[in-house]
């Protein structure tokens, strides 16, 4: 019996998770369990599963380990979304447990004191995201050494097709409408913008330690191809299911077994898949992400800074979707050449980003 501590359990990540416990009772027990300010359905949930529980947005990160301390759990699901789940991140690994990682910021701002951390306390992480899940599947079984190029799909949102002048025209509720995945605000309309998808990207270069340049990504709108590899002899492999995120965190659960789960596998006919290129042009996000991961440094911080502060102000209709990346551009120019060297200064510039992009928007 796995323990199971859920940081954000009222999330897409999180419900999911709880969902494969319900379907496992014998394999996963839910000790644990945070959300943000959902009080009721957290008490209801907690419940439910007679565990522990913690509000975050009134306990904040003491909260958060005290429950670890209190639950001891085996591995912790980070569904938290944003900067706010590096931290806890931080937290779980500082007390040697396995992390199961939705949480892309962690990875984006923070990488190499994370996984410093990981190495020196012996704990785990383990990708989530279904991009960096097929990709780590595929790295485990192929080997790291055998591989030439990573390639990660992408939906291409719901403007996939729109000509760059109907970009300027698009409304939030317009960018929610997502063709395959069902997910939180922010990161739908990421996803739109392709930002998402370029977070993905450094996600990628740091977790797999591949350079950037041989990160490639395709369009794919069925999402039923998760993510590819190419091995030295030019071969390409893919992993493939329907798009449903139990797969990716029941992965992640089972790590590093391979057991048999209660999806439907996937059967290949009657479907079709089409892959494209993306529009880099159209679609700066993704570009300036590739030119963070180049850069290094804090360009990474200051990509992912920028973004949740423009998508906070897209959201509340003071910017248009394509002024989005205008403003991340704008705070890329600035220079990000200094690495940071403890969490401490990650906030610091992660802050600094984000006073930048508040008074472009002004």
């Amino acid at each position: 019996m796995k323990k199971v501590l859920v940081l954000g359990c009222t999330g897409s990540i999180g419900s999911n998770t709880l969902n494969i416990c319900r379907a496992f009772p014998q394999k996963f027990s839910v000790c644990g369990i945070t959300c943000n300010s959902k009080k009721e359905e957290l008490e209801k949930l907690s419940k439910e599963f007679n565990c522990k529980c913690s509000l975050t947005s009134e306990d904040g990160i003491a909260g958060i380990e005290k429950l670890i301390e209190e639950s001891e759990p085996d591995i912790v699901v980070n569904g938290i979304a944003g900067s706010a789940g590096l931290l806890p991140s931080k937290i779980v690994l500082d007390a040697g447990i396995d992390l199961a990682l939705a949480n892309k910021e962690t990875v984006v701002m923070a990488w190499p004191l994370i996984k410093s951390l990981a190495d020196t306390r012996n704990a785990k992480i383990i990708p989530v995201d279904s991009e960096h899940s097929a990709i780590f599947s595929l790295v485990n079984q192929i080997g790291n050494e055998n591989i030439s190029q990573l390639v990660i799909t992408a939906s291409g949102g719901p403007f996939r097709t729109l000509k760059k002048e109907e970009l300027t025209k698009v409304t939030m509720q317009d960018a929610l409408k997502h063709p395959t995945w069902s997910m939180g605000t922010k990161i739908t309309i990421d996803s739109a913008s392709l930002a998402n998808k370029g977070l993905e990207v450094i996600e990628a270069n740091r977790l797999f330690d591949f350079p950037v340049e041989k990160v490639q990504v395709v369009v794919h709108p069925q999402s039923l191809v998760h993510s590819l590899v190419r091995t030295n002899d030019g071969m390409l492999y893919a992993q493939i299911s329907d798009p449903d995120m139990k797969h990716p965190i029941y992965s992640a659960l089972t790590f590093p077994k391979n057991e048999e789960n209660y999806l439907k596998p996937f059967d290949l006919f009657d479907h079709e898949m089409t892959f494209f290129k993306p529009r880099y042009e159209d679609f700066p996000m993704l570009k300036y992400a590739f030119t963070a991961a180049q850069k290094n440094g804090s360009y990474t911080i200051a990509y992912n800074a920028a973004n949740e502060i423009a998508v906070t102000n897209f959201i509340s209709g003071k910017i248009k979707f394509t002024e989005i990346s205008e403003v991340v551009l704008k705070v890329l120019e600035k220079d990000w050449t200094e690495s940071p060297d403890s969490f401490e200064d990650v906030f610091e510039a992660d802050k600094k980003a984000r006073i930048i992009a508040e008074e472009i928007l002004k």
